[in-house]
């Protein structure tokens, strides 16, 4: 956790809030995420509401966080939002 850019433990599951500036960049920031968790093929939970993204990752066939949730954050934390 201590490696990841301001994400949060919750339960079982690591969770980040980002503001974007717009509806439009949010979606963007979103669109960028999908890139990234195809190719690692491990998708977050995300919600959009307005210009907040929310963002929830827990490897649900496991029922816990894995090792994949923490290279997954990683991955996002490199988008320039």
């Amino acid at each position: 956790m201590s490696k990841l850019n301001n994400w949060s433990l919750d339960g079982e599951m690591i969770t980040k809030e980002v503001d974007c500036v717009s509806f439009k960049e949010a979606m963007g920031f979103v669109n960028d995420i999908a890139e990234i968790v195809e190719r690692m093929e491990h998708h977050p939970s995300i919600m959009v509401d307005g210009n907040i993204v929310r963002l929830g990752l827990t490897t649900h066939k496991e029922r816990c966080l894995t090792e994949k949730d923490f290279e997954v954050a990683s991955e996002i934390d490199k988008l320039r939002w």
